[in-house]
């Protein structure tokens, strides 16, 4: 039997992580079809990310689809669609030249982002004493 207190912090920490997730998603798979040497589609990409390791983001391969469309709505990548000999019709993607200074600026603001919160979170192992 859990306590009160341990489920609110289980229902906070998940919160966390889904409004965490919801920005960074789109600055991995902006990164993952940059590193790309070809187009991919959605499976593809879903593998790679889970090649890297358990992820601490919610990647699963159905909630990258809605972020793919929102990026290719942007113009942030281009899509084509392929029929399939074993299946549906896939959508390939690719980052679009638009996409690639997207994700530059992305990644300035996460390692500024990142350097703030460590140096913020390095400190907090010291007590400070109001007056």
């Amino acid at each position: 039997m859990t306590a009160p207190d341990d489920d609110v912090a289980d229902a906070l920490a998940r919160k966390f992580r889904k409004e965490l997730s919801a920005g960074a998603v789109a600055l991995v798979l902006l990164a993952i079809l940059d590193q790309a040497a070809e187009d991919l589609y959605g499976y593809q990409i879903a593998k790679r990310l889970a090649d890297r390791g358990p992820a601490p983001l919610a990647t699963k391969q159905g909630a990258l689809y809605p972020v793919l469309r929102t990026l290719s709505a942007n113009g942030l990548l281009a899509s084509r669609v392929v029929p399939s000999y074993a299946g549906p019709p896939r959508r390939y993607y690719r980052i679009t030249p638009l996409g690639r200074r997207v994700l530059a600026d992305w990644t300035a603001i996460w390692s500024d982002t990142r350097a703030f919160v460590d140096e913020i979170l390095g400190s907090t192992g010291t007590t400070e004493t109001s007056p």
